[in-house]
Parts: structure tokens; C-alpha cells; sequence
């Protein structure tokens, strides 16, 4: 975005975020990784990226193609790392692959390993393999973006409740402040792990069932912090004189008080998506998360935990988290000193 755009105080505030080096270079590498991490199927997949068949060219990434397209016999999908398949294609004389940097996808089980699983890291598995063989770093390429945008969507919808919520309580206040505080005093007091595991006796869990799970209870985290600023900003003289030209409440509430209360509220983004990155890693860790399978950074501290042997599983794990919590941690710092009204 141009500073041309912004008003001056927030030109002030990019300026001052972009002066702590070490959140706006947090900001680049998290967004970059993200970004790759959005493109997995190009760059971990067990498919092709392109195939050359015949004078023609096929893309197994986008489009699934049966054996018959390359001359198999069953009108099923083609297995391209079938010794079979892959004799099929190179037959033809103009026939060629083109594979994605890691040839495995998250699910995908090396059958051709030298040593039993899991193996240790090679020129193949570039971070090994796990006790079922499978890839490591493409695992951990899918578990990055399940977890961030696990934590992103949950972020943003709490946010969302947790916004409408605190901006009600601290507006109108009297018996609606007072009923809802109750009610958040008892929300917050339920277990909610004992709860998870509770409904996981009934239903298979799942992204969207994690998440619904999980948005009951988090959109507390932003309440206390917009309804003290409603609190406050609902008689400053600016509300006062809206109030007198006829405003609704409404447009008092969302047009004149929220912007100044989302300053406050944007601080604590960064914090809320670890919170929710740590939530499903720990989930995944004990078994109630994601089904089973599933690529999960929370699956792969378990597995490291459980094969001691082969500590390549354990410190990757612990090196991925490490990075995305420090790079999320110093983002969020770099903003709070951006937004903070007494600089």
C-alpha cells in the first residue's frame, strides 16, 4: 500500500513498524513461507507437474488422467510413480516427465528405502522419513499451512464475535455489560480439552469440526480489550455530538467508535494466530486432533517423542514451531510499538 494513501498518523505507524527491523523482516519471511507453502502441490506432490505423452502434454497436478491416457489397460488414475507407468512414457520416444523438487506427497509411502522407517535424512528424503514412511519434508510443508490457516481462520471469525461482543458490553453497558460478564466469567472456567476429548468419543474430528470447537471459546480473548475502549470512547465529545445530529446507534458504534477501538484490537492478531497454532499442534499432539494421516506438525512431535532413535523427526519439529511462534511473536511486537498511542 502507497503512503500516499494513508493518513498521516498511520503513515507514522508503517514508519515506525517498518523501523523495527526485526518485525518487518519477520513479516517478509513468514509471508514468504506461507506463500510456498500455499503452492505445496508444485512443489511436494507425487504427480508429475507435466508430462510429455505422445506430442502431447498433460498436467497430472491439475487434472487427474487414467492409466489409458498412456497406453495402461484399467481406466483408473495413474500411479506416476509406477515402475510400470513410467516405462509406459518413456516407450515413447518424445515422452518425459517433469517432477516437483520433492517427489512425495504428504501421504506418499517410499517403498524403496535402504534402511528400515524411519529412515534417516538423504539425497531422496531430504529430512527423512518418518515410522511409516513417509516424507518428512513434505509433511511438514502441508502441517505448516494446515496450521496457519487453521489459525487464521479461527483468528479472524473470534475476532469478529469477540469484537461485536465487547463493543455491545462496553456501549451500552448497565445490564447487558453486567450479563455478559457473568456469562464469560462461567464460558471461560469450562475445560475445554476435557471437552474435546469428550466429543471426540462421538464424532471424528476434523479442520472444521476443530474449528467450530475451538471458536466457542476464543473469541473471549479480544472481549476485555474492546469493551474497555467502548467503555471509554462512548462519551468523548465526538459520540456526544453524533448522538445529538440523530445518529443511530449503530453508526455511533461501527463508524465512530470501532476504528479507534481496532487500533488497540490489532495488536494482539499476531498473539491470537499463535494461540491458535499452538491449540492444534497440541490437539494433533495427544491424539485429538486432526484424523489420523493428516499432515501435522503436532503428529510429528509425537512420532519423535515415540521413535527417540531417529531424533531428526523431533528436531524438525521443534525447529518449524520454533520459527513460526518467534516469527509470529516478533510481528506482533513490532506492531504494539507501532500502534502504541504514547509514541
Amino acid at each position: 500500500m502507497s503512503l500516499i494513501t494513508l493518513s498521516p498518523l498511520n503513515q507514522r505507524r508503517f514508519a515506525r513498524f517498518r523501523a523495527n527491523k526485526r518485525g518487518w523482516w519477520s513479516l517478509h519471511i513468514f509471508m514468504l513461507l506461507f506463500v510456498l507453502s500455499l503452492c505445496a502441490e508444485l512443489i511436494a506432490n507425487d504427480k508429475p507437474l507435466a508430462v510429455s505423452f505422445q506430442g502431447e502434454l498433460f498436467f497430472p497436478v491439475f487434472e487427474r488422467y487414467p492409466e489409458t491416457a498412456f497406453g495402461g489397460e484399467f481406466p483408473i488414475e495413474a500411479d506416476y510413480r509406477s515402475p510400470y507407468i513410467q516405462q509406459l512414457i518413456e516407450e515413447d520416444g518424445n515422452g518425459w516427465m517433469l517432477w516437483p523438487p520433492i517427489p512425495y506427497y504428504y501421504g506418499t509411502i517410499n517403498y524403496d528405502l535402504d534402511v528400515p522407517a524411519p529412515a534417516p535424512p538423504s539425497a531422496d528424503n531430504w529430512l527423512g522419513t518418518d515410522d511409516q514412511a513417509r516424507d518428512v519434508m513434505a509433511r511438514v510443508i502441508y502441517g505448516f499451512r494446515i496450521s496457519v490457516l487453521f489459525a487464521l481462520t479461527l483468528t479472524i471469525f473470534s475476532s469478529i464475535i469477540g469484537v461485536i461482543a465487547g463493543a455491545l458490553q462496553g456501549f451500552y453497558g448497565g445490564r447487558i455489560d453486567l450479563i455478559g460478564q457473568r456469562f464469560i466469567e462461567v464460558w471461560s472456567g469450562l475445560p475445554v480439552l476435557y471437552l474435546l476429548i469428550i466429543l471426540a468419543s462421538f464424532v471424528q474430528p476434523n479442520f472444521w469440526w476443530l474449528l467450530g470447537i475451538m471458536l466457542l471459546f476464543s473469541w473471549m480473548s479480544l472481549v476485555d480489550v474492546v469493551r474497555a475502549e467502548f467503555l471509554r470512547g462512548r462519551n468523548l465529545e465526538y459520540v456526544r455530538a453524533a448522538r445529538a445530529l440523530g445518529a443511530s446507534n449503530g453508526v455511533i458504534m461501527f463508524r465512530h467508535i470501532l476504528p479507534n477501538a481496532m487500533v488497540a484490537t490489532l495488536t494482539f492478531f499476531p498473539f491470537i494466530l499463535t494461540g491458535g497454532v499452538i491449540t492444534l499442534t497440541s490437539l494433533d499432539f495427544l491424539g485429538f486432533g486432526l484424523p489420523p494421516g493428516s499432515p501435522s506438525l503436532g503428529e510429528l512431535i509425537a512420532q519423535g517423542k515415540d521413535n527417540l532413535q531417529a531424533p531428526w523427526l523431533g528436531i524438525t519439529a521443534f525447529v518449524v514451531l520454533s520459527l513460526m511462534l518467534s516469527l509470529l511473536v516478533f510481528i506482533g511486537e513490532a506492531l504494539r510499538d507501532a500502534f502504541d498511542p504514547r509514541k
